[in-house]
């Protein structure tokens, strides 16, 4: 109404990113049959999801039987593949623990293949029935490799104390800036994918931090509508969301960037392609 203040979010029209989490590391359950199972689906549906407008793919690795994996081998069959094509995207790929079946160097052993990126879980918590745990002198150990093999870190964060420790080890010189940090919400045993808890740990966020936001389930689509208006950068993808539409299956990965694509463009924020993505990750071109 005339003459009431305004409350308006940050100036949000500059390049966003669009990332695709391709399958995750969850054993798969059947809920979704469009769920790639083996390392020629996670390849092809990468490749699928680039062209539908996703700069970065973020990999996990599974064996023939679609068993999670950690396996350098399994790895190296997905980005081969990828590489075999046009793709001149950002591979990101995962250091988890495969769903609780690795841990230790095995499971940053993907690094060898030199990706552009990978996935850094930046602190200890409940996973749905398990505890995923992310000690600090495995991340110190870890983030040696990284500097190693000359990878950036997407620094993982699922509850705001991963946040703190992240900035810690930025401070013991561990992790370098630029920082790139993806505030994951709504894994079971993590923050909750609302929101207020966005809002929270957005602000706990140097400046200067590169931030996507990521949630799982239903809140996937109001979470990248809330970084979509407050400059961070989108993750998608059927690693964290089973469905389209209450009550409807995604067919693709492709489907839910594409979705994205179109969501930037009405809120005036153009789709970052992999150079521009470079660029705003500080990667070199």
């Amino acid at each position: 109404m005339p003459g009431q203040d305004a409350i308006t979010p940050p100036a949000a029209d500059g390049p966003v990113i669009v990332q695709c989490a391709i399958t995750g590391s969850q054993p798969a359950d059947g809920r979704n049959p469009n769920l790639p199972r083996n390392s020629n689906e996670i390849a092809d549906s990468a490749v699928e999801a680039w062209r539908a407008g996703a700069a970065m793919v973020h990999i996990h690795a599974r064996e023939a039987d679609g068993t999670p994996t950690s396996s350098l081998e399994r790895f190296r069959e997905i980005v081969d593949r990828i590489r075999a094509t046009e793709f001149d995207g950002i591979l990101n790929l995962s250091t988890s623990s495969a769903g609780g079946i690795t841990d230790g160097p095995e499971r940053y052993e993907c690094l060898e293949l030199e990706p552009e990126v990978a996935s850094y879980d930046c602190g200890t918590l409940n996973f749905g029935e398990r505890i995923f745990a992310n000690p600090l002198p495995f991340l110190r150990e870890m983030a040696a490799a990284f500097r190693e093999r000359g990878v950036r870190p997407e620094i993982e964060c699922f509850e705001p104390g991963h946040i703190a420790t992240a900035l810690r080890l930025r401070d013991e010189g561990v992790l370098e800036e630029p920082l790139t940090m993806q505030l994951v919400l709504g894994v079971v045993g993590g923050s909750p994918g609302t929101l207020e808890q966005a809002v929270h740990m957005h602000s706990m966020l140097p400046d200067e931090v590169t931030w996507f936001a990521c949630g799982i389930g239903r809140s996937q689509l109001p979470l990248n509508l809330y970084s979509l208006s407050m400059g961070g950068h989108l993750r998608t993808g059927l690693e964290d969301n089973y469905y389209y539409h209450r009550g409807e299956l995604a067919q693709s990965n492709a489907q839910l960037v594409e979705r994205l694509v179109r969501l930037a463009g009405e809120t005036g924020r153009p789709v970052a392609g992999p150079d521009e993505a470079r660029r705003l990750l500080s990667l070199s071109a």
